[in-house]
């Protein structure tokens, strides 16, 4: 099964080297793109100079943006699988061939790299919204998503036709239980997560709530007012 690993990295001077240093170590076969998200700093330079495979966006599109664009390289390059993988050094890669395998021995159209398949949740305001959206995605498809919010996640390719295809869907939970009622067969593989390596996370309180809100009426409603098409 031929992947691609896509890397959506915006201001990752302090991270992009160690994780794909890291990545690379482990699996020198493995195909992987940068997508420099007009990054402010030396995060396009660095890869340059170290000869990374880059795709560099001239403005900032944010994450989904980032994310299509990787999408479509993969697929108009032949790829059978994507993977989703932050820049930040938070994922571990070592669980990529356990996501590849489930993927291969179920057929799935989506794996998820999940932190709860067999440990507990952690107390916390993200742990907590990260239940919330979980009871929506159950609620809404009838499918139990123990990690909703992880970003780490493998498509198929008849997933990454349709992020290539549509541009109004982000890589986010309310597109994943759109995609679970347009047919998608989603399995999950425990995974360790670390914390950020360096640089500052996106997420505090003001934005946790906003993501949230976003998130979960774009499943309780919005989604709703889609056009299902089978995959």
């Amino acid at each position: 099964m031929r992947a691609l690993i896509i890397i959506p990295a915006y201001n990752e001077e302090e991270n992009i080297q160690a994780t794909v240093e890291e990545l690379t170590g482990l699996y020198p076969d493995y195909d992987y793109v940068i997508v420099n998200d007009g990054s402010l700093d030396r995060t396009s330079r660095i890869c340059k100079e170290h000869h990374y495979h880059l795709i560099s966006l001239p403005l900032n599109l944010g994450l989904s943006g980032a994310f299509r664009t990787g999408m479509k390289f993969a697929y108009r390059n032949g790829y059978d699988c994507a993977l989703q993988y932050d820049a930040d050094g938070q994922h571990d890669p070592r669980y990529i061939g356990a996501l590849m395998t489930k993927m291969q021995e179920t057929n799935a159209d989506i794996v998820i790299g999940s932190r709860y398949v067999e440990d507990k949740k952690s107390f916390g305001m993200r742990a907590a919204g990260n239940s919330i959206i979980s009871a929506f995605i159950k609620l809404t498809t009838g499918k139990t998503i123990k990690d909703s919010t992880s970003g780490m996640r493998l498509y198929s390719r008849r997933v990454m036709a349709w992020f290539a295809k549509y541009i109004n869907f982000e890589p986010e939970p309310d597109t994943i239980a759109f995609l679970i009622r347009c047919g998608a067969k989603v399995e999950e593989v425990q995974v360790g997560m670390r914390p950020r390596q360096a640089g500052k996370s996106y997420f505090h309180f003001t934005t946790v709530v906003s993501y949230m809100t976003r998130v979960c009426s774009s499943i309780l409603f919005m989604q709703w007012f889609r056009k299902k098409e089978p995959l």
